[in-house]
């Protein structure tokens, strides 16, 4: 068949299917009937059958929810698949004769279904739901429904893509590595490398490796008679099917040829003749006699539940917020589009822009009757103005770079804007031209703040925030008329976030910090501070006339907002800069809260702060006029949680006026009650268009933003050609979704991925009891008997023991046809009755347990690991060596390390640094530090004991040997702790090559919620070069055998505690 005839025949679908001369639609994970004669597959998010050799597809299965990976029985007459239709990601199976729909899985986590048992019984599949952390284990559930079993759950290790022998006695399935969770991924990266392996039920299993490793290999599928296993490998370049004998020893041979592209989501018929499988959005069929791989055309015939233009009513979920200079007027943000409502009233909302792209970063003209803001319409962001009192759109400029940020200046008559994030440029607003300013490094689209670039209160100088010597962030000013930038302040950190003036125009803040610090707030007085006395204010009354008898006192009028068509007031000159040692004059205000924005009041007399605090967003006041009788402490004006932004205030400084989880707020200082602005905007959305707008935001910000000017490789242009007709086909917005993570896949990139908008409909958390049940017993009986109680979980507590059966929840049987899950959802934290019992006839009992969440579960049960890994290392060593383990790189496992290196751990002659499995985050430098001081003082009081003086004196320090123990899965900042170890010397790295997984990123909201990953970082190792898919490597290699956890061994711990010994043997020689 020609490549001609495939593409007429890939768009030959109905007109429901696709939308859009050149578009092209989109089949995944199909699953061929156990006859070979049809297959299921999955388009727009429902499941469509189709003769196996091509031509119309029906429609089969049609929700509104997102369907995947449909498999058939072996006996045909059922099928397979998981759906979001109960909020969670669950196996469902469907009886083809009735229509019957069954759930099978009732976890809130995801299900990923594998496969079927050979005699219908069993579903298997794999979850993270019952691990530490992301890792994966494998699963089986009954058909008709009970409790699911592990299959291969190996602790703290990632198992998954699983299939049962023809003889149902052994599984095939995959291990190591992410392949589970990036198989959109394209091309080769140590991260994704995994195993086959054939795993052999018991007490415990044995598992027999297929494959050697160093390559991407899953999706395991038995021949018919159970002696050669087919899968899907890249090894020696592009992904491709090949085939191996099952029995240890044979020779893989690769049977598809493919030169470029995915091969994904095999599955095979039952006398293993044909295999289906994914292949750059269509569905293939492999001969496996001749080794003949083909397209299956196909044409959809049906209407799926894909969306239609949709009016929707915005109460919530505002994305941005400007406040008008009078006050009576708050622009704001929903899906991209720019409202404007009554700041006094709300209610419904007047809509100001109409277009397909994204708008925001809005300005009010001092008159309150213009609007300035960016728009991406054009491709790149243009700034644009819009007249409330005319209704007119005037677009203000329209080079390719974006313009960001705009801001007015006091008296109307400009705007300051950045372009490219290396100009700073102001606008004529009567002749239109444009001025540069200033150069520097300033806000790049998507990574803008809203106050980056502020006027002085006379409009003579910008301030304005740039990047330089180092990466640190600093406050500059410039002429607004033309002239040399100045640099204001000084301070050594890298980030800053918002600049405000003085009503005065005397001083500046700026929150400024470093990533793992709160934020500070500083003042840099642009003018020597002159002292101002309370004395003063007595002496004042004396000079001020007094009222004559009979006349009426002066009546100081309330404070309002300016009339409707009042003109900017007159403001003060700024007095005369003084930039001679203006260094000196910078102070840190000592607001003790992580300052993340901050805001001056319109008398001077106030900041107003949104700050960190305990893990909670709040506004905070601080006193800035130094008369003021008010404590100097910063009081807290809100006591909610959510995060807050756009905070300003009104013009009489009575008011703050903010966002708060995507609504809107107004704080009055003087009642210290918050009133809710509560608004209503309405707009149709329409599918087709917007996806349109979401790919080409996403193309473009990975065009302009990703690390690698050169995309590893990949032609970005090229890129974007091929998969806009894939997007024009696109029928629901999870398989746009689908689709813009094979387009960021094309990158090769880690810290990549496209996910869903949160806020949707959820499943009811599952109770969860910290019990692990004996397989054996569930298959046998269906009887859940307690073989693992996991320490300090709410069985461990309430007395469980290991032994003992379940009989019952909250008086429900459990048993065959049971499933725990289903009676333990939505019980997190509340009181529940167990029925438990021992061996003896008469030993039932009733016992209260308190049932956590999965997170909590999962916490638990890696603190158990931890200890036990703790223990192991003791005895090993005969107690000479400690040990930690870091779960990853943020500030509570930074915390947790000071917890565990404890006196136990500083009395060792070393300690074992564990980062297996570490995610990554950010605090690598912190902990390093830890371990890279060493002690050159000591203390000891009289008659005390002598100690380290860095202790002594208040700093963290272990000052003792160490070695340092990595795997495949120490990713991230893992990496770059692995790096510092190795390059400031600290000890031996023992165990497996770290990821290679290693960029700095960022979450990227695009138009409709959906959230982008942007590696934008790039990081080099101490030699110079990308640490990006160059995995660190290690001193002394040792591969842990996937299963050894059944065994009780750990053989890289068994390695390290070995060198770690040879190294203190040799110190003291």
């Amino acid at each position: 068949m020609s490549m001609k005839t495939l593409l007429a025949l890939l768009i030959a679908s109905s007109p429901a299917a696709v939308q859009g001369p050149g578009a092209l639609p989109s089949f995944a994970t199909p699953g061929i009937s156990p006859d070979g004669a049809e297959i299921a597959f999955v388009s727009g998010g429902d499941i469509w059958t189709v003769p196996a050799s091509g031509g119309e597809a029906r429609l089969l299965v049609s929700h509104p929810a997102i369907e995947a990976r449909p498999l058939y029985a072996p006996d045909g007459k059922t099928l397979a698949f998981t759906s979001t239709r109960a909020g969670s990601v669950d196996v469902w199976t469907l009886n083809l004769a009735t229509g019957a729909l069954r759930r099978l899985t009732f976890e809130d986590g995801a299900e990923q279904l594998d496969s079927w048992s050979p005699d219908g019984q069993w579903l298997y599949y794999s979850s993270s739901s019952r691990d530490i952390a992301g890792m994966n284990d494998v699963y089986k559930v009954r058909a008709s429904g009970g409790t699911p079993m592990a299959v291969s759950a190996d602790r703290y290790a990632s198992e998954y893509w699983a299939m049962p022998s023809p003889d149902g006695r052994n599984v095939a399935i995959t291990a190591r590595g992410s392949s589970s969770g990036q198989w959109w991924r394209k091309g080769s990266s140590h991260i994704d490398q995994s195993q086959i392996l054939i795993v052999r039920p018991g007490a415990p299993p044995s598992y027999q490796p297929v494959t050697d490793g160093g390559a991407r290999e899953g999706w395991p599928m038995w021949t018919a008679d159970g002696q050669a296993l087919w899968y899907i490998s890249d090894r020696g370049g592009p992904q491709n099917l090949w085939t191996r004998p099952a029995a240890a020893g044979g020779t893989a041979r690769q049977v598809t040829t493919f030169r470029d592209g995915r091969v994904l989501w095999p599955s095979i018929t039952r006398d293993g003749k044909r295999i289906a499988f994914e292949r750059d959005f269509g569905v293939w069929t492999l001969e496996t006699a001749s080794g003949r791989a083909a397209p299956v055309p196909i044409t959809l015939r049906g209407a799926g539940s894909e969306p239609v233009v949709e009016r929707i009513t915005a109460t919530s979920q505002l994305q941005e917020m400007a406040l008008s200079p009078d006050a009576r007027k708050i622009a704001f943000v929903v899906r991209g589009e720019i409202f404007a409502v009554s700041a006094r009233d709300g209610g419904n909302a007047a809509r100001v822009t109409r277009s397909p792209a994204m708008e925001g970063q809005m300005s009010w003209a001092p008159d309150s009757r213009r609007l300035a803001y960016a728009s991406g319409r054009s491709g790149a962001l243009n700034l644009f103005l819009y007249d409330f009192t005319t209704g007119a759109e005037t677009r203000l400029t329209d080079q390719p770079q974006n313009d960001v940020t705009p801001h007015f200046s006091p008296d109307g008559k400009q705007i300051a804007f950045v372009r490219d994030g290396r100009e700073l440029r102001v606008l004529d607003m009567a002749s239109r031209q444009e001025r540069l300013l200033a150069t520097g490094v300033m806000d790049r689209e998507p990574f803008t703040s809203p106050r980056s670039v502020a006027w002085s209160p006379d409009g003579k100088w910008l301030a304005y925030l740039s990047t330089g010597v180092r990466g640190f962030t600093s406050v500059f000013l410039v002429p607004a008329a033309g002239g040399d930038s100045k640099q204001v302040t000084f301070l050594a950190n890298s980030n800053a976030g918002a600049v405000s003036w003085a009503p005065s125009g005397a001083y500046l803040l700026v929150n400024t910090n470093q990533r793992t610090e709160s934020a500070a707030l500083a003042r840099v007085d642009l003018v020597p501070r002159t002292p101002r006395f309370r004395e003063d204010l007595f002496r004042d009354l004396f000079t001020q006339e007094a009222p004559r008898p009979g006349r009426p006192a002066p009546q100081t009028p309330p404070a309002a907002a300016p009339p409707r068509d009042s003109a900017p007031a007159p403001v003060s000159a700024t007095p005369a800069f003084e930039f001679n040692d203006v260094r000196r004059r910078l102070t840190l205000i000592p607001v003790g809260v992580d300052v993340n924005d901050q805001v001056v009041s319109p008398d001077g007399k106030w900041v107003v702060m949104v700050g960190g605090a305990e893990g909670r967003s709040n506004l905070y006041i601080w006193p800035l006029d130094e008369l003021s009788t008010e404590e100097l402490v910063a009081r807290q004006l809100t006591s909610t949680s959510a995060f807050k932004t756009s905070v300003t205030f009104s013009p009489d400084s009575k008011e703050v006026y903010y966002m708060e989880g995507g609504r809107l707020q107004a704080y009055h200082l003087d009642t210290r009650q918050t009133r809710p602005i509560a608004v209503t905007a309405e707009m149709e959305v329409d599918f087709d268009r917007e996806k349109m707008e979401v790919f080409r935001q996403a193309w473009t910000l990975q065009r302009d933003n990703f690390y690698d000017p050169e995309y590893h490789g990949a032609d970005w242009e090229a890129v974007r050609r091929t998969y806009e007709p894939r997007v024009m086909g696109a029928r629901s917005p999870d398989e746009l979704r689908r689709i813009l993570g094979f387009m960021v896949g094309e990158l090769n990139a880690s810290h990549s991925g496209i996910n869903p908008p949160g806020g949707g409909p959820a499943a009811a958390p599952t109770g969860r009891l910290g019990l692990r049940f004996d397989p054996a017993a569930l298959e046998a009986s269906g009887q859940l008997t307690v073989f693992e109680v996991i320490p300090l979980g709410p069985a461990a507590i309430a007395g469980i023991r290991a032994g003992e059966r379940l009989l019952a929840v909250d008086g429900e049987r459990t048993g065959p046809g049971a499933n725990l899950d289903q009676l333990l959802n939505g019980k997190v934290g509340r009181r529940v009755t167990l029925r438990v019992a021992g061996a003896a006839p008469d030993s039932g009992r009733d016992v209260i347990v308190r049932p956590v969440n999965t997170g909590t579960e999962k916490g638990l049960l890696y603190r158990s690991w931890v200890e036990d890994r703790r223990a192991y290392v003791a005895r090993a060593s005969n107690g000479r060596l400690g040990y930690v383990h870091i779960l990853d790189m943020g500030q509570g496992s930074l915390d947790q390390l000071v917890v565990d290196l404890d006196t136990e751990n500083q009395s060792r002659d070393g300690v074992v640094i564990d980062i297996r499995n570490n995610n990554g985050g950010f605090v690598n430098a912190y902990a390093l530090d830890i371990f890279t001081r060493r002690p050159y003082l000591s203390m000891q009081p009289r008659g005390g004991v002598v100690a380290p003086a860095r202790s002594q004196l208040g700093q963290r320090a272990f000052e003792r040997p160490t070695v340092l123990v990595t795997n495949q899965h120490s990713l991230s900042d893992a990496e770059d702790f692995t790096e510092g170890y190795r390059t400031l010397g600290l000890g031996t790295v023992v165990g497996e090559p770290t990821a290679g997984w290693i960029i700095f990123t960022s979450n990227l909201g695009l138009l409709d919620g959906t959230v982008m990953r942007m590696p934008f970082i790039r990081i080099r190792g101490s030699d110079g070069k990308d640490m990006e898919l160059h995995p660190r490597p290690v001193d002394v290699t040792v591969v842990r055998p996937v299963g050894e956890f059944y065994s009780g061994r750990d053989s890289q711990l068994d390695q390290a505690v070995k060198t770690l010994l040879e190294q203190i043997g040799r110190r003291q020689e």
